[in-house]
């Protein structure tokens, strides 16, 4: 199976290979050096580098021999095959030495390592700084043309002849625009479609490739082997068409300076030192019309634009936090003396209370009221401890228990009627008001409204919800007052006093008071909003 398999393959593509010379002057040593060629030079191995191959030329092999001076070559081909099937052609430099031969006629021996092959012996030549063609192909296939090129000249670096636009015209048609003087200073603006380089033709053009690298990251961003030949580059003088590499605009992401970089693809144990004398590099700078970012760029962009930001706001929110301590700083300390000046409006009202009460007593212990009295004087003692009590805050249970005790005080006095009431859905436990916040204004409603009018005077107190607001109601059917005139009593400027100083306290739950007096009565309202 092994030997119809190796008959097949040589047999369809005719396999060919060059077998050393004994030439005077060529090593022993032979070298693959086309599509089934053998060669032997003149010159030491670490001047053959063979087997080029490349992606834009198919079927082709280059060998670069610099230091060779002959070269021999022979083609193997199997015994059973027909050597009339086969042509070749030599050329040396552009002369054809060789046209379109057929092997019969040549001179043929055995190959003493494989006798199921024949050598055919293609001859030795003189190759001094010149460059030997072979191709090779069978007449049942003519388009398939196997070609393998010996280069024995100095590769020149390539030489850049002009840069030029591909561009869309204002009429929407297309083109090329060209500065001949320009190679370095390029704009890119939004009608440029393209950037192509454009180099001198050699016959070697095939063996470059084209590179552009970013000069600050080292980066290649580019890199082709495909030269475009076509009328948009003619060169008039030499009647030729002039290679060129077409470079899309997209490449250059933004403006700046970039590295064109020409290099021949030269393999087989060269380095990077040995294969830079043959590098043309080229420096050119983009200007572009409108900025381009790589993905990775705008990334870390935004990277750094959040950052930024994030140290801002950073910066702000330390500023408002260190604004906002200042401000609550000043604020509790506004609260504070608002507490202390609250204080002193509660230390007023105190004992303006207890004089009153005392005043009381001792009316009743003139009318010789002393079961009175005495009930008086036990109700005034548990009010008096409720009274001298520093809480800030009562329940509104405690409240209505502190008004409770205090209206039954007065009623042993002057014997009116009163009213608690406190709506069904107030939870008066647990909802909280500042201590002793109506016992002014109800004192001011039995003193100055209905103490002369015995038994029929009628005092309501109540407590409401509505909505979030906190509604305190005292109503009484006295004679009424003037609430808009400026009294001498001290009970009434003290109360609306201390609900100014509140409302410095408690700023966001202000305290809103009417008072509503006529002929009929007057009704005393306090509004604690948004306390519920």
């Amino acid at each position: 199976m092994k030997k119809i398999i190796i008959f097949f393959t040589v047999y369809t593509i005719a396999i060919c290979q060059v077998v050393v010379s004994c030439a005077q002057g060529i090593t022993n040593e032979k070298y693959i050096g086309g599509n089934w060629i053998d060669f032997s030079v003149d010159a030491p191995s670490k001047e053959v580098f063979n087997r080029n191959v490349f992606p834009n030329q198919p079927n082709v092999m280059f060998n670069y021999i610099p230091s060779s001076k002959k070269i021999a070559f022979s083609t193997y081909f199997l015994k059973t095959d027909t050597l009339s099937l086969y042509r070749y052609t030599i050329i040396l430099d552009h002369a054809p030495i060789k046209l379109n031969q057929s092997f019969e006629g040549l001179n043929v021996y055995e190959d003493k390592f494989n006798p199921q092959f024949n050598n055919v012996n293609l001859g030795t030549y003189n190759i001094t700084n010149k460059s030997l063609t072979i191709l090779l192909y069978k007449t049942s296939q003519p388009e398939k043309i196997f070609k393998s090129i010996y280069f024995a000249k100095i590769i020149q670096p390539a030489k850049i002849s002009s840069i030029t636009k591909g561009v869309v015209f204002d009429d929407g048609g297309s083109g090329i625009a060209a500065d001949p003087d320009n190679v370095k200073d390029i704009l890119l603006s939004n009608k440029t479609r393209a950037l192509n380089i454009v180099i001198d033709k050699t016959d070697i053009d095939f063996l470059y490739r084209l590179m552009i690298a970013d000069p600050i990251s080292g980066k290649i961003i580019f890199t082709s082997t495909s030269w475009n030949y076509d009328n948009s580059h003619y060169n008039v003088v030499a009647d030729d068409y002039l290679p060129y590499v077409s470079i899309d605009k997209g490449v250059f992401k933004k403006s700046g300076d970039y590295e064109v970089i020409i290099q021949p693809l030269i393999e087989g144990g060269t380095s990077k030192a040995a294969i830079e004398k043959y590098v043309t590099r080229h420096t050119i700078s983009i200007t572009l019309d409108e900025e381009n970012f790589t993905k990775k760029e705008l990334f870390t962009y935004i990277g750094y634009s959040g950052a930024l930001l994030g140290i801002i706001f950073g910066l702000i929110g330390v500023y408002i936090k260190r604004k906002n301590k200042k401000k609550l700083l000043a604020e509790q300390q506004q609260k504070e003396i608002s507490k202390s000046k609250l204080e002193v409006v509660r230390s007023q009202l105190n004992p303006h209370f207890l004089f009153n009460a005392l005043a009381g007593i001792q009316n009743l212990m003139n009318k010789s009221e002393i079961d009175n009295a005495n009930r008086y004087l036990s109700k005034f003692a548990r009010l008096t401890r409720n009274v001298l009590d520093s809480k800030e805050l009562v329940s509104l249970t405690e409240e209505k228990t502190l008004l409770d005790d205090y209206l039954q005080m007065e009623q042993l006095r002057f014997g009116f009627k009163y009213q608690l009431n406190a709506s069904a859905d107030l939870d008066i436990e647990n909802i909280e008001i500042p201590a002793m916040l109506l016992q002014p204004f109800v004192e001011n409603a039995i003193k100055h409204g209905i103490a002369e009018k015995g038994n029929k005077g009628e005092i309501t107190i109540c407590f409401e919800k509505q909505t979030s607001d906190l509604v305190l109601k005292i109503s009484d059917n006295g004679k009424g007052f003037n609430a808009t005139q400026k009294y001498n009593g001290l009970g009434l400027a003290l109360s609306k006093n201390r609900i100014s100083l509140l409302n410095t306290i408690y700023k966001n739950t202000p305290f809103v008071l009417d008072i509503q007096s006529d002929i009929n009565g007057t009704v005393v309202t306090i509004t604690l909003t948004q306390w519920l």
